[in-house]
């Protein structure tokens, strides 16, 4: 199954790809290697047909979310410390940082798909000054946090 991660913000947080580098700046999709293409796709929780925005879990207070995926972001007990889950995490890290100081809050989770209505697993609050590490953010599947700063 896909695992998914879940932010949820009472700001607008940013979409789209972060982390790939592309070796040439005149080939914008030629890359080195697997860790130059892997990255982050944050993509937001607003239904551009309907017109309107959805949750991605009943589980948020929130109204903007944005969802991202990738294979490299593991669940706890299940790191690798390969390059590429290093820069993932980092990317995630960081992201959530530049959030976090943007609105005070952010509320975190991570769950396989279609288990996003499921119960928490475990809920925690958590200071933003108590990450002190990337790996800090590795959850367990249905793990539900909101980071303050």
């Amino acid at each position: 199954m896909t695992q998914y991660i879940y932010l949820a913000s009472p700001m607008r947080l940013p979409k789209g790809s972060f982390g790939s580098k592309s070796v040439s700046p005149k080939k914008p999709n030629v890359f080195k290697n697997e860790l130059d293409f892997t990255h982050l796709y944050f993509e937001n929780n607003y239904d551009s047909k309907l017109k309107r925005r959805f949750s991605y879990s009943p589980h948020f207070s929130f109204n903007h979310q944005v969802a991202a995926y990738s294979n490299h972001i593991p669940l706890k007990y299940e790191i690798k410390g390969t390059a590429e889950e290093e820069k993932c995490l980092t990317i995630l890290y960081f992201y959530l940082e530049e959030a976090i100081q943007a609105s005070g809050i952010v509320e975190y989770f991570t769950c396989l798909s279609s288990k996003e209505e499921l119960s928490i697993s475990k809920k925690r609050n958590i200071r933003w000054k108590d990450i002190k590490d990337p790996y800090d953010l590795v959850l367990e599947d249905r793990e539900f946090w909101e980071i303050t700063l």
